[in-house]
């Protein structure tokens, strides 16, 4: 978080003043690092320059354009999970054959699209999937590229709803069928198994889950590799954590020391599907406190951002730190003051949508704010704007990139004109 500091008193993004760009474009406004972005990406490929390697940016944690145009230009591939997501990565110029296509309910439409645009690969979750890209790629005349998701039983030790990799989640398939289906590739003739695929999950803060997957995955590949399915890229995926509350995460060296001794024997380009790792702590969201109300047992800070804009408090029991713009020093989890500090008290951070579920924060310990103050809600860069709403008729926040010291709205505040603008009465 080196792009965010406090200097003079007031938190700085780069060279930006944090204040600065709310005054100039209003509140709620998400807020992102063009130079932390770049640093995280190649931190990345770094640690795993041993290996053969495409660094294919997961889209669903932040589809922002901007940001999608500096991973592109930094030779990042793209990892789309719709036929929306495919649409923005062409939009930047992304190289289709860096393009992995994932999900486990893709469209004929949006397979036919990605056959006609020539990406790398889909991720293949299904016998019945397989079957449906078969026939698809048939009538096109086309031979599609396919990894077979590998679901291997393995807990990442993670929040229930971001686990994939556990037998009962409804992603890839078990070792047994995959091997099978290997076998019966050859009933297949419009399909080459080029890889396997195991994404086990998201935000995840230990080393172990990874190795254990990758032992199973490597016992399956050296099990069931054939002429009709040689299977040169393993498809890692993502879900490498990063710091909320500070000191959780790994670095991705960590990753790459249980990793790379697994993969290298292989013989296998590995795949990387990153997304939170490298956007997570590249945003933030500022908001602007409306009111502050105490009643008998607590104090509540209401701001003008909601779970519209941020939903993962509400949605996962998520941590993001919130803290006053100008408050001069960092908040508790970057070093700042500890929880007892004189004239801290404990508040909830909530915001103006009509429901019990709208918080940004709980109990969370804060200075004294007033009406006016400006806050900061840190590590917001993913899943942020991505799974932001409409809800309660509340226009979208805008998006702004700060680069160096400069800054520019990448993405305009909705009117309420466009509320409406595909209704009619």
């Amino acid at each position: 978080m080196d792009a965010f500091s406090y200097a003079g008193g007031s938190l700085r993004i780069e060279g930006v003043s944090a204040a600065a760009i709310a005054d100039a474009v209003g509140t709620p406004v998400y807020v992102y690092s063009a130079r932390t972005v770049r640093e995280h990406y190649r931190k990345l490929d770094a640690a795993f320059s041993e290996l053969p390697r495409i660094i294919c940016f997961s889209i669903k944690s932040n589809s922002c354009l901007a940001l999608l145009k500096i991973l592109a230009d930094e030779g990042a591939g793209f990892d789309v999970v719709s036929g929306g997501e495919l649409f923005r990565a062409m939009r930047v110029g992304a190289d289709p054959r860096k393009v992995v296509f994932a999900g486990v309910g893709k469209s004929d439409e949006e397979i036919e699209t990605a056959l006609k645009a020539g990406i790398l690969m889909f991720n293949v979750e299904s016998e019945e999937e397989l079957e449906n890209v078969d026939r698809i790629a048939g009538r096109l005349g086309a031979t599609a590229p396919v990894a077979l998701r590998l679901n291997p039983d393995v807990d990442p030790h993670t929040h229930g709803y971001i686990s994939t990799g556990k037998i009962e989640n409804k992603f890839g398939l078990d070792l047994k069928r995959a091997g099978a289906l290997v076998a019966a590739s050859g009933r297949f003739g419009n399909v080459r198994i080029v890889g396997v695929h195991a994404h086990i999950g998201s935000q995840i803060t230990e080393v172990e889950p990874y190795a254990e997957a990758l032992d199973r995955v490597g016992d399956f590949l050296r099990c069931n590799r054939s002429a009709k399915a040689p299977m040169e890229y393993l498809d890692a995926g993502g879900g490498f954590g990063i710091f909320y509350r500070g000191g959780e995460a790994q670095p991705a060296e960590a990753f790459a020391h249980v990793m790379v001794p697994r993969i290298k024997p292989l013989g296998c380009t590995l795949i990387l599907e990153p997304g939170r790792f490298i956007v997570g702590n590249a945003g933030v969201l500022l908001t602007r406190v409306r009111y502050v109300k105490t009643s008998p047992t607590k104090r509540f800070i209401i701001v003008d951002a909601g779970m519209n804009d941020l939903i993962r408090p509400s949605l996962y029991g998520a941590f993001h730190e919130v803290w006053p713009v100008d408050a001069g020093e960092l908040p508790p989890s970057r070093g700042g003051p500890v929880a007892a500090a004189p004239g801290y008290g404990r508040a909830d951070v909530v915001g103006p949508i009509c429901e019990s579920g709208d918080f940004l924060a709980k109990d969370r310990p804060m200075p004294e704010v007033k009406r006016g103050e400006l806050l900061c809600v840190f590590s917001a860069g993913a899943y942020g704007f991505t799974m932001s709403s409409n809800y309660n008729s509340r226009p979208r926040a805008p998006e702004v990139l700060v680069e160096g010291d400069k800054f520019r709205v990448v993405r305009r505040r909705e009117t309420y004109e466009d509320l409406v603008s595909h209704e009619t009465v």
